[in-house]
């Protein structure tokens, strides 16, 4: 794999879409020094910048305060997608998908299942216990004894397991039981993620191509980990983060500094350099 200053054509770059967990934001949970001044140059260089997460739209906007007005936001894998405050496009699970892995999440037990909605979460009652590991993404939360009567209108269903142990439960049970109806993906240690067949990051990014008019081969994405292959593997400029699984190498042509060595910050200021040239 070759390192980031390989790739010659940085300067076509028009959006950049990036992971969070584990890419943009350090172990910590903490953004490079500088973002907000690099996205504004960004913007100004003709750049869109979009943070890619299973994380709800909501809740990706928190960090961006100043920034958000000229920003996108690929939410719930692909499943929410707006662009300067305007929703562009929006998925719609069926009740009927997602009330199946509800009922065999809570029958397995292990692990905590999360209905989202766009911009709220429907957890049940008996997981109130870990409210703080919902809370970290999902900041408004119903809570109900069941699933039974929830009508909500959802895109996503995630399962938080709790022992760190998503990977083998996503790979043993869920994507054999699920694979063929649903996109089944592992968000890192602790997530699942359910979506539509049709949703992914790298749809939601290719949506938002479209919306703008950028030709994907003019996009770039960076991440990390199993939910970030969609992207990846479809825009024009795949970058991984030097602490990605050693199974990424396989999607993405470039490798930028880890996480904690700010490899997305470093990759910007490489795009804005090319930029000026």
């Amino acid at each position: 794999m070759q390192d980031y200053t390989a790739d010659k054509d940085l300067a076509n770059i028009k959006l950049l879409a990036v992971d969070m967990d584990l890419t943009l934001l350090a172990d910590d949970g903490s953004q490079p020094e500088g973002m907000e001044n690099r996205i504004a140059a960004l913007a100004e260089a003709g750049v869109v910048f979009c943070p890619a997460s299973g994380r709800p739209v909501p809740t990706l906007e928190l960090p961006f305060p100043g920034s958000a007005g000229t920003m996108a936001f690929c939410g719930d894998n692909g499943g929410n997608v707006v662009y300067q405050g305007k929703i562009i496009y929006r998925d719609r699970l069926e009740p009927e998908l997602w009330r199946k892995v509800a009922a065999r999440a809570v029958a397995a037990g292990d692990n905590v299942p999360v209905l989202c909605c766009y911009d709220h979460a429907v957890c049940l009652e008996r997981d109130r216990a870990h409210f703080e590991g919902i809370f970290k993404y999902y900041k408004d939360i119903r809570w109900v004894a069941s699933y039974d009567d929830v009508d909500d209108d959802a895109n996503k269903i995630s399962l938080l397991f709790p022992a760190y142990d998503a990977e083998p439960a996503f790979a043993s049970i869920y994507q054999p039981e699920f694979g063929e109806k649903l996109y089944v993906t592992n968000a890192g240690r602790e997530w699942v993620d359910f979506m539509n067949l049709n949703v992914s990051k790298g749809d939601g990014v290719a949506h938002l191509c479209d919306h703008l008019g950028i030709d994907i081969a003019d996009a770039a994405a960076v991440g990390d980990t199993y939910n970030d292959i969609p992207m990846l593997e479809r825009v024009g400029h795949s970058f991984i983060v030097a602490n990605a699984e050693p199974h990424m190498e396989a999607h993405a042509r470039y490798r930028v500094p880890s996480n904690n060595d700010r490899g997305v910050a470093v990759l910007i200021d490489a795009l804005l350099a090319a930029k000026q040239h």
